[in-house]
């Protein structure tokens, strides 16, 4: 590829309603007074809960734990079309950059973690530490300050990338320099390397460290699985709501609706994969300090929600979207993306809650509320952050080829 600008937008580009204009206001108001209104209904009734510590922190982590998710998604959808110098995507990738760009938001929302600490993470007690001698030898990993500075660490490097890609590409409407391009091409491997491991050591302390006691290599990728295909979900039903909304209709096509809905299968069947494995090595070696984290989700009412990950999360979408018609129906996979999300934050709420609730599954109103309140302003920092460029990367050099696209 030469680094000779390009000069002009396609026709059919250039006569479309490509920005969102002020809907996305009207969005971004409605996100704001839900978000507002959620958390402050989650605060008022933990407040006068008697279990606030546990129920409302963890609630919460739920939410963050979703919404970070499909942020990191996007961020690697981003680096990943970059990596591959993929020519499909490019009329997908402005989304993707405004989800990924999320990620500021998301570090605003992590605040309200730090006072929760204590009440989430048994490693985070002085005295629950002094009493247990695994989770001593465990300190000088799991303590607090350390903790904290893990997490900031990643949100800098997330923040850092996403804007990275995100300001290039946007740069490259007004300029056209296929420079900007190459410069992303180059900085996408390393920057993949940045996102693995910080993407790893966020899931060992956000989600596996509620049981210091328990391990698993595999945790890292099990939640990259659930996180890039929540992304994908939520990637193909944006840009259905843009198009209802009389956007993008000359730029995405039944073409780009079936890869993305053969992403979706894919990644499917790569999280059940993750998660059978980690079930079946642990399972099979049957080393009690293992097994005790998979003991408290198989009792109870846990049981009945391990059996609705494994029928919902993979068995109704892999079954959904076998077939090649029902990815370019706009439909049924706008029906299966929100089954996929739902799924994905029940797959989240199975991680959490069986610490501080063993015993009862069932979700409370603050679990709600918190789901709400996070989401509304996730949902009105999305709606912002598209309305500012374009919804196409107007002078990417592959553009053409993204428009042209079709599967073989």
């Amino acid at each position: 590829m030469t680094a000779t600008p390009v000069r002009d937008t396609p026709a059919n580009l250039t006569a479309e309603d490509h920005r969102l204009g002020d809907g996305a206001i009207h969005v971004a108001r409605a996100g704001i007074l839900v978000g507002a209104a959620g958390l402050a209904v989650s605060l008022i009734w933990g407040r006068s809960a008697e279990d606030l510590g546990h129920r409302f922190f963890h609630a919460y982590l739920v939410s963050f734990a979703f919404y970070l998710s499909l942020s990191l998604g996007g961020l690697f959808f981003v680096i990943l079309q970059h990596l591959t110098r993929s020519g499909w995507s490019v009329v997908l990738r402005r989304p993707a950059e405004s989800i990924a760009s999320n990620l500021w938001l998301m570090a605003i929302l992590a605040l309200p973690l730090i006072p929760g600490i204590r009440h989430l993470y048994h490693w985070a007690d002085a005295d629950a530490v002094a009493r247990d001698h695994l989770l001593h030898g465990k300190e000088p990993y799991l303590n607090v300050q350390f903790f904290l500075i893990r997490l900031a660490v990643c949100f800098v490097v997330w923040i850092a990338l996403a804007a990275f890609f995100r300001r290039n590409s946007v740069r490259q409407d007004s300029t056209g320099d296929v420079g900007l391009t190459l410069r992303m091409q180059k900085w996408s491997a390393p920057a993949m390397l940045l996102y693995a491991v910080t993407a790893t050591f966020a899931a060992f302390d956000l989600l596996m460290s509620l049981d210091p006691h328990w391990y698993s290599t595999i945790f890292g990728v099990y939640y990259f699985s659930g996180s890039v295909l929540g992304f994908f979900a939520m990637l193909a039903l944006t840009v259905l709501l843009l198009q209802r909304a009389g956007r993008l209709a000359h730029a995405v096509t039944a073409e780009h609706y079936h890869d993305l809905g053969k992403l979706v299968f894919a990644f499917t069947v790569f999280w059940a994969y993750i998660a059978f494995s980690q079930y079946m090595l642990i399972w099979y070696a049957n080393i009690p300090e293992e097994t005790v984290w998979y003991l408290r989700r198989q009792n109870g009412e846990w049981a009945v929600v391990g059996l609705a990950l494994l029928f919902g999360h993979f068995v109704v979408p892999f079954l959904v979207l076998m077939s090649r018609w029902q990815k370019r129906r706009p439909g049924v996979l706008a029906a299966c993306c929100v089954w996929v999300l739902l799924m994905h934050l029940l797959d989240m709420y199975w991680l959490v809650i069986p610490q501080t609730s063993p015993t009862s599954a069932r979700p409370s109103l603050v679990d709600i509320t918190c789901f709400l309140g996070v989401g509304g302003l996730y949902v009105a920092g999305l709606a912002l952050s598209l309305r500012r460029q374009a919804l196409v990367p107007l002078r990417d050099p592959r553009l053409r080829e993204s428009l042209a696209f079709e599967n073989v």
